[in-house]
């Protein structure tokens, strides 16, 4: 795991289901431009031929930069690019064949939205890079899952996971302080950094907010 990834503290999505596929590249400039730790392409609405597509004006842009590229559920996809790494949930390809695909080399993530789930990714520190607990409140990107909660937020928290961890799910400004308290140190926020006007300016605020937290 990169030393880069056990510091990251904010993840960002670039979620096709938000943003038109015209202004992904301005938005992940505007999100790399913020400080985001990690970047996904979660793209559920293309196919596959898509995403390449996509993969293919969104890559050049991390050229100069450590910060990881990871694509959702599209092992494929990923190794048609060097460096780019996977996501995958629950019901998706395993994270142990995904690991056999990817190589040693890149990023591999891991959803969970329970402390069994949470607990199988932590049981699998020598195949993945992270994991993510969600989703903490209800959130449209997700509308077919029950959200968690902040107990499990706490409930992982107190695992002291290994690998790095990061909260999910209806995550805003107005609540982080909330995800904070319940113990998680990293959060993923899609529509509040994604669908804002500048945000470049709401990573920033996000990256501040974490980085002053004594929780």
């Amino acid at each position: 795991m990169s030393s880069r990834l056990q510091a990251s503290r904010f993840y960002a999505i670039l979620d096709t289901g938000y943003v038109p596929r015209e202004v992904l590249v301005d938005k992940c400039r505007a999100l790399l431009a913020g400080g985001a730790d990690i970047i996904q392409l979660r793209a559920k609405q293309e196919d596959h031929a898509q995403r390449i597509e996509i993969l293919d004006t969104l890559v050049p842009l991390f050229a100069d930069s450590d910060v990881p590229l990871v694509v959702n559920d599209d092992l494929e996809a990923a190794l048609k690019f060097p460096g780019v790494g996977l996501h995958v949930g629950q019901d998706d390809l395993s994270a142990q064949e995904a690991r056999e695909r990817l190589g040693p080399e890149r990023v591999l993530g891991l959803s969970t939205h329970s402390p069994a789930q949470a607990r199988g990714a932590i049981s699998q520190t020598a195949i993945l890079d992270y994991f993510a607990v969600g989703p903490v409140f209800a959130t449209p990107t997700k509308p077919d899952y029950i959200p968690v909660g902040l107990q499990l937020v706490r409930q992982v928290a107190e695992m002291q996971p290994p690998l790095p961890w990061f909260a999910i799910g209806g995550i805003k400004r107005y609540n982080l302080i909330q995800v904070l308290e319940a113990g998680a140190t990293r959060v993923v926020a899609v529509s509040d950094a994604l669908c804002a006007e500048d945000s470049a300016t709401v990573v920033t605020e996000y990256q501040t907010a974490l980085r002053a937290s004594s929780f």
